[in-house]
This record gives structure tokens, sequence and C-alpha cells, in this order.
């Protein structure tokens, strides 16, 4: 993560306002207005290095650093993947170090994946869907040589990232002729969305989200819903969790609960936990209320507790 386009990202999304949460959830009226972190709380703390950094394709992006634990294994592992509106140059896997050598110290492995954004050549539609589902495949070809556990499996992501890790829940259903359908896929059990934006046709509604809608316009492939917003591909089958933060500018909070009723019609598991004074980078920040929860979650579906 280069810190300078993080800074530029910020300002540019903390000026979106998000829906108004969930009544039984609203703070009182009076209640002061918490402090949210912003992203130099995070990135300006040193960053934890990975143990090693995998390929899974030829550009310099399409690889997976392995955070693992200390000892002989086999490691109970969860599949990560980082948000950015999609966009390289908003973010890369390095922004989930933090909380990826957090899980690694409590004895879970994490494969946390790049792929190719909607603003480098070969993302966008298919490329980076394509660039997922080839890096999951690419956690379960490595998983017996490095010692990983994948059964079950969970797949965490923030932001766009919680996109893109319910669609992997969702890419056995795609058409046999999609141009996303890799052969074989790997498919998560559970996938814990964090911040996300899961519904694609939603998010390009004005006025949409701290991404913009846009990038919907891209990363959807000119709106081609079916394949790409995950609520067009569902039921899943999948566990699905989706953490938010109470106080979220960047991500509105409707995003969640319609995407939790959608889904539920369908006959999806899914939950939502919102995180009161919680933002957006408190999801991918250690020792937050909101990382809590999501390690609470992460914990439950590996059967931990």
């Amino acid at each position: 993560m280069r810190t300078l386009l993080i800074a530029a990202a910020s300002i540019a999304m903390t000026a979106c306002t998000p829906s108004e949460p969930p009544a039984e959830a609203a703070a009182p009226a009076e209640a002061a207005a918490p402090k949210l972190m912003n992203w130099d709380d995070l990135t300006e703390r040193t960053r934890p290095v990975p143990d090693e950094t995998i390929s899974y394709g030829s550009d310099p992006l399409q690889v997976s650093d392995l955070w693992r634990p200390a000892g002989d294994g086999p490691f109970p592992t969860v599949l990560m993947i980082h948000g950015g509106c999609w966009q390289t140059d908003i973010a890369d896997r390095t922004l989930m170090a933090w909380i990826a050598d957090d899980l690694r110290q409590r004895g879970i492995a994490v494969w946390n994946i790049d792929y190719r954004g909607v603003d480098r050549e070969g993302g966008g539609y298919p490329g980076t869907y394509l660039d997922v589902a080839n890096a999951a495949k690419a956690l379960r070809d490595n998983a017996a040589r490095l010692k990983l556990d994948i059964d079950p499996l969970v797949a965490i992501g923030h932001s766009a990232g919680g996109h893109l890790a319910l669609w992997l829940a969702g890419q056995d259903k795609l058409p046999k002729d999609s141009p996303l359908r890799v052969a074989d896929p790997l498919v998560p059990d559970t996938v814990i969305s964090q911040g996300g934006l899961p519904d694609l046709k939603l998010a390009a509604t004005p006025p949409g989200s701290g991404c913009g809608t846009e990038v919907i316009d891209s990363i959807s492939g000119g709106g081609n819903y079916a394949e790409t917003s995950v609520p067009e591909l569902g039921p899943l089958g999948a566990r699905q969790v989706l953490v938010n933060g109470l106080n979220d500018r960047i991500i509105p909070t409707d995003y969640a609960t319609q995407y939790e009723a959608a889904m539920r019609a369908k006959g999806d598991n899914v939950r939502v936990r919102f995180v009161p004074d919680s933002g957006h980078v408190e999801l991918v920040s250690p020792d937050t209320a909101a990382w809590a929860v999501a390690v609470d979650e992460i914990e439950k579906a590996l059967g931990r507790k």
C-alpha cells in the first residue's frame, strides 16, 4: 500500500454520507459522534511481514502472501481479500497485513491475495474475477505442501474485497459459458464481508458509496450483473456474515441489511453484525471492537469456539 494513495483515497471517500443505520441500532440523538480511525492511524504503524509470497500467475499483482503460524501444522486457514474500490491505485494486499498478522499470532494461517484492479491492464471484467478465482485455486494447490487445512475454508474480504469474497462463494453458479468461470473452482464454506458492496446493482444506484458509481460499470462489465452482483448468483449455500461499522462513512449500512434480506429470501444463511462507534478503517485494524467481531466469526467458522 502506498501511503500517499491511501491518503488521497481517504479524502475522497470520507466525503460520502451513508444511509441511516437501522432504527434498532441507532445511537441516541444526543450522543456525541464517535472519533473514528483514519487510514494514517493504521498505515503509519510498522507493517508486519508475511512468511512467503507465492505467485499464481505471471503478472506482478498475481500473488498471494502466506502468513503461517509457528509450529508444524496443519493450520486452519483463512483466504483474505483486500478492498480499495477494485482499484490497485487505492489499495493492495498490504493493507490487510496487520489483521493477517493478528490471525497468524492466533494460530490461524492466512492466504492474503492480490489481484489486478480495474485500473490495471487485464483487470476489471473478467480479469479481476479470474485473478481471485485462480488465487483461491492456488491455495488448494499449495495447501498440502504448506500444511494448510482448508476444510473448512473461511474467506474474508474488506470493502470491495467483501464483494469478491462473496462472489467466490457463488462462482459455481455462473453459466457454463461465462468468461468468469474457472474449471473446478474452490468455494469457501463461510464468507465474512467487512463493510462490503455485494450488490453491484445497489452500489450503482446514485448517490452510491465512497467508491462512486462509475467504477461499478467497470467491475460489472458494463452492467453484467447476472455474473458479477452476488444476489444474482444466490442462493450461495455458504454461511455468510456481514460485519459493518455502524458509523461507516464510506459504505452505507443499508448495503448490508438489503443484502441480508435478499439472500435470506433465497434461503441462504446470512447474518449482519453492526459494530457501534466503528467506521471503515476499524474493520481491518487489530485491537478494535470491529475486528474482534470478525475474529469471533472466524473462530466459530473454524470450529475453534
